[in-house]
């Protein structure tokens, strides 16, 4: 009976879940949203009290918990981070420092029932900005590589560091000692290292050895995420802890993007589960808790840009730039949700303040929306205002400036047979390009040779299209895919080119047919070019018969090979 009830109210999590969620995409708002009024709806509470089983639901939504850090371990590129420049740097530990040392100043006055750390909790959660509502928004607006967009991403990557140590000394919060903390960060630091060395030393072969078979790259990445939650567990690091590191450690491979994308629907699942689960635990509300969390929102905001704008104009970047920026980052993060839940389980805080980082969390995201997409508007007023105090922009910035993320402008994906046969002519014709090409492909045994000559191979399984958006095609300027729809997998050339035009708007595409028809649906779906391999092969063979001496001057003159 226990199972059967289990079931329905996991039936209703998920129902709810998915109509609010259809009801936030049609008004503009964040998923996170849907999900946590779905829990609110079902809870006994507020809603309709269709859930009994909150105790396994939330159990269920650990597991989401969980998942929902080894993804973002997993988007957490390191290399990105040490090519962060100095000022980037300085602005965001400014952002995260700064923010948390106000709100403790503005958050003292409030008199919190939260717990023994409460306000700690509210003022480091209240500095954690939400990065998948800034990076999804920042895409719609098509703004996520200009300046003010790559300042926005490296503050949240220094967060999520700062939120990677401060995990890390999580669970000795409580004894704060000298010896707990190096314990604390001792742990940390052999649990990172042991996992990168055994990623690098045990998971890439195991990688390259079931590359070919995506679902052993999907289970192995998720028992590796849950073989380093329980080790983070016996060390006295928390599960969640353990994920992050877990998903770095892929992160630094080439798998990692694939491997981002294959569990993207797993924990979609489980991280649904989760936020219903925030949302049946909302109580009810009153004046006071809203009051609260509007004062909240307006701190965030006073806080951030009192922090990011300063920063921004010492290191150079310009007072327009710090604000546009500002104004992107003023949201709390979902990072915040999952900070306070582990410190509800360790007695750290009550549900009281958990209750009110929800509250404050979800005003926000609807505030920072508009606050997101109007940025530039907001930002004029902003410096308006502040040229009348005599605060004026010292230098001219140029806010939708592209920035120059790279040389890889130039995306293969597939590299079979004619993948091949075009970089062998690029070989012998255009070294020059080699640097400027991406070959994106599932064949591991290319990734070495294709890069001792110069390319920059990625694994991609091309039947998700989330591995292209994870491994970053935005910035292509020229597509071309060079597979055909018999040896693709999952996937066709037709949905290629709908998930690439969508994620590479401003990219040239080129695309492959095996007969004139799919040529012929393909350049009405919007590619540049295509490429039919029968009458490629053809006309190469008309080629031929037309050099021979008895026929060659019978013959007219070959068609071109592209159309």
């Amino acid at each position: 009976m226990h199972s059967v009830s289990l079931l329905a109210d996991i039936a209703w999590c998920i129902t709810f879940g998915a109509a609010a969620a259809h009801l936030a995409r049609l008004l503009r708002q964040p998923m996170i949203l849907g999900y946590v009024l779905a829990g609110v709806a079902l809870g006994a509470p507020l809603g309709l009290g269709l859930v009994h089983d909150t105790a396994s639901i939330q159990l269920i939504a650990e597991i989401g918990l969980i998942f929902l850090l080894f993804i973002i371990g997993l988007e957490i590129d390191v290399r990105e981070i040490l090519r962060l420049g100095r000022s980037t740097v300085a602005v965001g530990v400014a952002q995260v420092l700064g923010c948390t040392l106000l709100g403790l100043v503005l958050f003292a006055p409030l008199g919190l029932e939260g717990g023994r750390f409460g306000l700690f909790y509210l003022a480091f959660g209240a500095a954690l900005s939400s990065t998948l509502i800034v990076v999804k928004l920042l895409h719609d607006k098509a703004e996520i590589h200009t300046v003010t967009g790559r300042l926005t991403v490296g503050v949240l990557v220094i967060q999520d560091l700062v939120v990677i140590l401060f995990m890390a000394f999580q669970p000795n919060l409580a004894d704060p000692g000298i010896g707990a903390l190096l314990r604390s960060l001792g742990s940390g630091a052999a649990l990172v290292a042991a996992a990168f060395a055994a990623s690098r030393y045990g998971l890439g072969l195991l990688f390259r050895t079931a590359a070919k078979v995506p679902e052993l790259v999907l289970l192995s990445a998720i028992g590796w995420c849950f073989l380093v939650s329980a080790v983070a567990a016996g060390v006295g690091l928390s599960r969640e802890m353990g994920a992050l590191v877990a998903g770095l450690s892929i992160a630094a491979f080439p798998y990692g993007p694939d491997v981002a994308a294959k569990v993207a629907g797993i924990r979609d699942f489980f991280v649904t589960l989760f936020f219903v689960s925030l949302g049946l635990l909302m109580p009810v509300p009153d004046v006071a808790l809203a009051g609260v969390a509007l004062y909240v929102c307006a701190a965030v905001l006073v806080t951030t840009v009192a922090t990011v704008v300063p920063a921004a104009a010492l290191s150079g970047r310009g007072l327009r730039i710090g604000t546009v920026a500002a104004l992107n980052l003023s949201q709390i993060s979902e990072f915040s949700l999952v900070i306070v839940a582990v410190g509800v389980s360790l007695g750290h805080v009550n549900e009281t303040l958990q209750a009110l980082v929800l509250t404050a969390m979800l005003l926000a995201s609807v505030l920072s929306t508009y606050a997101i997409t109007y940025s530039a508007r907001l930002a004029a007023v902003l410096l308006r205002a502040a040229a009348a105090l005599g605060i004026r922009e010292p230098a001219a910035d140029d806010l939708g400036a592209v920035h120059g993320g790279g040389t890889r402008d130039i995306v293969l994906l597939g590299c079979f047979r004619e993948g091949l046969a075009l970089l062998e002519r690029i070989d012998g014709e255009r070294p020059d390009l080699r640097g400027r090409i991406a070959v994106f492909d599932f064949n591991p045994d290319l990734g070495p040779l294709l890069e001792a000559r110069g390319y920059d191979w990625r694994y991609a399984d091309l039947a998700h299209p989330e591995t292209l958006a994870h491994l970053g095609i935005g910035d292509a300027a020229l597509v071309i895919s060079a597979i055909p729809d018999s040896f693709l997998k999952g996937t066709t050339n037709l949905l290629l080119l709908e998930h690439v035009s969508q994620l590479a708007p401003r990219a040239r595409l080129v695309m492959t047919a095996e007969t004139q028809r799919q040529a012929e649906d393909l350049l009405t779906a919007g590619a540049h070019e295509t490429v039919v391999l029968s009458r490629a092969a053809g006309d190469r063979l008309f080629q031929a018969l037309a050099r021979w001496p008895g026929v060659a001057s019978r013959l007219p003159s070959p068609r071109p090979t592209v159309d």
